[in-house]
């Protein structure tokens, strides 16, 4: 088996086997000759039928007659003939052996169609969203890609033209193939659209709004002028269905059916993994159960983005449209103590899928950081999504250059800090947040510092009032490992409080 589901199929020499390499009318004619005389033929052809360059023309000279009409009737002959074996969308690899006894190696392409199902009526030309430049027309013209060469064609049956997989389908986390919903969202096909994203992503307006979108930075049209908006367009299509369907455009989602002879299956958390777990496993027929501590469904998603980021109507829209599909959630249920695994097990769970994550920051070994107005990042965050009051008065400073110490920067300009001070090891070009992060937050008035690394909370009775920091030289060692270096002379520190 070869990369991109090629088969190589190596062929002996048989008595009285002959192949014939081209499927043009020279090598239909010879064909014909050889298998009429007894042979047994292999005829290779590389593209998808046979006809040849004969095949793409109007009228032969210098008869003027239809080329089509006369090579028509080899087409059918070559295609009925027992002793005739058609190889199409195939190449000869390598030839082996002397004469009278070769042995060849034939790489054959797959046509991603089952040519003993295809009746090729058609019907698929019409659903196909994607163009491509005819090459039977010699570019004239433009065909879809699922395509029949040539109406007359043998083998009479379409076939798929697939490309090397796409930067952007290679770049994304889930795999998803952004050139497909691209294509569909461009004919219209919304809902099309949308079923294909989710057989990638169960939450697709969400991840349609805080995704780093990576497949953007290599999208291919970078190199004419700006990328594709492939997040954006993801957003748009759960967005435009969901619309639909409330006004009674589009149905609703088909439930999955369950089959009860399955064994039942819990899910612990439901953040993106749980969700998306069960989801999986309720496409699969399996009854499941998802138990949530918290009073909402979500896990980070819910509790730790900034709503500016993702509204919690939209998070609730995504998560609703996959507990309606039929899985039980239940919230307010921690699954620890006297409920905890070995009680799922006696309730009859057969298995038990845990998706508790990361709900925890990480704190610094540095003086202070016990301080009562010394908050961890997820803490904050979290505190602020739930509307507790949040006491932290006019001067904040962040530390760290990351996403999350952007999203709490710009969440403190929210609550109406006037001076946000976002401090980092790293230099401006090293910085782990994405780029449009750290203008934004530059853009809503967060001044960062780079290359400064901290040293102590300052405390002044009993509270934090700033961060001592010493100058950061380098951040990572010649192998590229985190391992950071500093100039302890220099020193600065901002205020806080």
């Amino acid at each position: 088996m070869a990369e991109n589901g090629n088969k190589q199929k190596k062929i002996e020499n048989k008595v009285g086997a002959v192949m014939v390499v081209g499927g043009g009318i020279c090598g239909m004619q010879s064909a014909l000759d050889l298998a009429n005389s007894g042979f047994k033929v292999y005829l290779v052809e590389e593209t998808t039928s046979i006809g040849g360059r004969m095949a793409q023309l109007d009228k032969t000279f210098p008869t003027n007659d239809c080329s089509m009409c006369m090579i028509s009737p080899k087409l059918i002959e070559v295609d009925k003939h027992l002793n005739i074996e058609i190889l199409s969308n195939s190449q000869v690899q390598s030839l082996e052996g002397e004469v009278g006894n070769f042995t060849v190696k034939v790489l054959k392409k797959p046509r991603y169609v089952d040519i003993e199902k295809c009746s090729s009526c058609g019907d698929c030309f019409e659903a196909c969203p994607v163009d491509l430049i005819n090459e039977f027309e010699q570019g004239l013209s433009t065909r879809k890609a699922i395509n029949k060469r040539y109406p007359q064609a043998i083998p009479s049956a379409v076939a798929i033209s697939k490309a090397a997989r796409p930067p952007c389908k290679l770049t994304c986390p889930a795999g998803c193939n952004g050139q497909g919903y691209v294509a569909l969202i461009s004919k219209g096909k919304y809902l099309e659209a949308l079923d294909h994203i989710k057989q990638w992503i169960p939450l697709p307006a969400v991840l349609g709004r805080i995704c780093h979108h990576p497949c953007e930075q290599e999208c291919n049209r970078n190199e004419v002028d700006q990328p594709v908006a492939i997040a954006p367009l993801k957003r748009f299509a759960a967005d435009i269905v969901r619309q639909k369907r409330k006004d009674g455009e589009i149905p609703p989602e088909e439930k999955p059916s369950i089959d009860k002879s399955k064994p039942k299956v819990a899910v612990v958390g439901s953040g993106p993994s749980g969700l998306t777990c069960a989801l999986d496993l309720l496409k699969l027929g399996y009854p499941v159960t998802v138990f949530e501590k918290d009073s909402q469904p979500g896990g980070q998603l819910w509790s730790a983005i900034p709503k500016y980021r993702l509204p919690k109507d939209v998070l609730a829209a995504d998560i609703k449209d996959i507990v309606d599909l039929g899985i039980d959630l239940r919230l307010n249920t921690p699954v620890n103590g006297k409920n905890g695994l070995a009680d799922l097990k006696k309730q009859g769970y057969k298995a038990i899928y845990l998706g508790i994550g990361a709900q925890k920051s990480r704190s610094l070994p540095i003086p202070g950081v016990d301080l009562p107005q010394v908050r961890l990042a997820l803490d904050f965050l979290q505190d602020v999504n739930q509307g507790e009051k949040i006491e932290i008065g006019n001067r904040v400073v962040v530390i760290g250059g990351g996403n999350v110490a952007m999203d709490v920067a710009r969440t403190a300009r929210r609550l109406g800090v006037e001076d946000v001070t976002a401090v980092c090891l790293e230099c401006a070009e090293e910085m782990p947040a994405h780029p449009w992060e750290i203008e934004e937050a530059a853009e809503e008035g967060v001044k960062i510092m780079n290359s400064w690394g901290p040293t102590e909370i300052i405390s002044q009775n009993g509270k934090a009032a700033g961060v001592k920091f010493q100058k950061c030289t380098s951040v990572f060692d010649s192998e590229g490992r985190f391992s950071p270096t500093f100039d302890e002379s220099v020193t600065t520190s901002v205020e806080a409080g």
